[in-house]
């Protein structure tokens, strides 16, 4: 459990990877990594494909849009230190990827899918807030 300010993160990781090909909606589920809590996220099939692929370490001939975020990132000198799924408002999740660039952390609004793919990409670790835990308890 890592604390931000008076706001407690929990690493999480990918339990489970639902790919339902006649839907454009599909499921990842987040397990808190040392404990039992999880929750489903509903995301996009691009997405869901996205770190499937990465999950599986299947490389497209081309950098796919997840691959190029991770690569410009890269290229400019940026490391991932983690994303965070730091809200849920309206049954919509909200993401933070935190950055780390010449001795200073960036944070950057994401939606929690892309963030994930990323992290998929990249192999970095996943947070959620411990009041994001509490409202998919409801």
């Amino acid at each position: 459990m890592k604390g931000q300010g008076d706001r407690m993160e929990v690493e999480v990781e990918l339990s489970r990877i639902i790919i339902n090909e006649t839907s454009d909606q599909q499921i990842i589920v987040l397990k808190e990594r040392h404990g039992p809590r999880a929750f489903p996220i509903v995301i996009g099939i691009v997405e869901i494909f996205a770190i499937d692929r990465r999950l599986k370490g299947i490389k497209p001939p081309r950098p796919m849009t997840h691959d190029l975020l991770a690569n410009i990132i890269d290229g400019l000198g940026a490391t991932v230190e983690r994303i965070v799924i730091n809200d849920l408002r309206n049954h919509t999740f909200y993401a933070k990827i935190h950055l780390s660039i010449d001795g200073r952390t960036v944070q950057i609004d994401s939606r929690p899918s892309d963030a994930i793919a990323l992290c998929a990409a990249l192999k970095a670790p996943i947070f959620v807030a411990e009041h994001v835990f509490d409202l998919t308890d409801q």
